[in-house]
């Protein structure tokens, strides 16, 4: 488990923020990733919301020099094995439940688990884990409600994720209990559509000049 945490530690710290990538053409995976990684974003969470999704995973991991690329929405051990398969490197999951931890457990894949609430904080404590997802992080109580848990909860990192754009980032990223943010400003699907990797790129280079 330490060495898990580890890994999602230096997965966190690589970027201020990490762009949530929801993709439904395999065809702009690399050079969407490639632009990604020449902005100084190279940690990318490629959400399982689409079918293209584990193809998009296998490619970047594949072909994208500096691309730490990971799996988003994980729901269960199925996603996980899925998602190793295809050569993702971390995990992330919007919430938890008894059966995906007891999965992460089991896969060597680590795991980024979201929680909303204190006490979802605790559980996952418990559970051995130092670095969670805050989500969803504006509609859940922003920077007011995961400042606040930085006093009785020192122990815990977070990367907040969910309604977070570039004017409202650094917010969060000047929380002594923030190590990164998530986004998925950086990849707008007018962009991915248009297969405007430059722009993409400059997207990127304003997420990764906010630290």
């Amino acid at each position: 488990m330490e060495t898990k945490q580890a890994q999602v530690e230096a997965t966190m710290r690589l970027a201020p923020v990490i762009p949530v990538v929801i993709i439904d053409d395999v065809a702009a995976a690399v050079p969407m990733a490639r632009a990604l990684v020449a902005g100084g974003t190279p940690a990318i969470e490629v959400t399982l919301r689409t079918p293209a999704a584990l193809d998009a995973i296998r490619a970047i991991a594949q072909e994208v020099e500096g691309a730490v690329v990971g799996v988003g929405t994980v729901l269960n051990a199925g996603h996980l094995a899925a998602a190793k398969a295809a050569g993702a490197r971390f995990a992330v999951s919007p919430g938890v439940s008894p059966k995906l931890l007891d999965a992460a457990d089991d896969s060597e894949l680590p795991l980024l688990p979201g929680a909303a609430t204190a006490s979802e904080v605790m559980t996952l404590i418990e559970r051995g884990y130092r670095f969670l997802k805050f989500f969803p992080a504006v509609p859940a109580g922003g920077t007011k409600l995961i400042g606040a848990w930085a006093s009785p909860l020192p122990q815990v990192k977070f990367c907040p994720t969910g309604g977070i754009s570039l004017s409202t980032a650094s917010d969060f990223l000047t929380l002594p209990n923030v190590l990164c943010v998530g986004g998925s400003w950086l990849t707008p699907a007018d962009k991915l559509r248009a297969g405007d990797w430059a722009a993409i790129e400059l997207l990127a280079r304003e997420a990764a000049s906010l630290r």
